[in-house]
């Protein structure tokens, strides 16, 4: 049976307004002291790179206020931060964001059982989380990408899930997104970023963690 492509509603709108200007100031104001992983580049950066994929891909305001702040209750205060973004952007936004957030606790839990139903959760998500979800990966694949281009693979050791285990989740994240048939241009890019990473990557032995978290998934899919 064909699928119809998924597609996103939203209001056409000419510009963003004052709520986005609002989160901007409030997503840089939460993540200021948080750097990308292992390096000096303030956090931010990531968020506005989220932001400014979805809006190009025609993202309403409350999924482009939904994209700066996508990390804020997993990595800045849980149900508190998400209380506040409630009472200033409204249950629409908050609910794009709580659909891209893999847990709200702290610590957090095991990776591999976060990852796994991560997954499981965007199968069914909305086409607002899943444009955030794919503009973020996206965003995420191209900064290993570079990494692993000018580092090598020592970069493998700031993932929880090593090398192997990375791998395996963002070639899960494309086959689900192609699942979508959602901005079929992006996912396409997504698909290629993986592809060279994976290319680079074969060069190397994959690490421990990476290694050992693939076995767990091969062992449970046999199961």
């Amino acid at each position: 049976m064909h699928r119809r492509p998924t597609r996103v509603r939203r209001k056409r709108v000419k510009a963003l307004g004052e709520r986005f200007d609002q989160a901007l100031v409030l997503a840089h104001d939460l993540h200021r002291s948080q750097r990308r992983k292992d390096t000096d580049i303030p956090y931010i950066s990531h968020l506005l790179a989220v932001a400014a994929l979805v809006i190009e891909m025609g993202a309403d305001e409350d999924t482009a206020i939904a994209a700066l702040l996508h990390d804020a209750i997993e990595d800045q205060g849980g149900n508190g931060t998400r209380e506040r973004l409630l009472r200033l952007f409204g249950k629409r936004t908050v609910g794009i964001i709580d659909e891209c957030t893999d847990t709200d606790q702290t610590p957090k839990p095991p990776w591999l059982g976060r990852k796994k139903r991560y997954l499981n959760h965007l199968r069914g998500a909305s086409p607002e989380a899943l444009m955030v979800s794919l503009a973020d990966k996206l965003h995420n694949a191209r900064c290993i990408r570079r990494d692993l281009e000018t580092l090598g693979a020592k970069i493998w050791q700031r993932f929880s899930g090593g090398q192997g285990g990375t791998i395996w989740y963002y070639r899960s994240l494309v086959a689900i997104f192609k699942e979508q048939r959602l901005h079929s241009q992006v996912v396409a890019e997504l698909d290629t970023v993986v592809g060279q990473i994976e290319a680079r990557s074969a060069e190397k032995a994959i690490s421990p963690r990476g290694h050992h978290a693939a076995r767990r998934l091969k062992l449970t899919r046999r199961r």
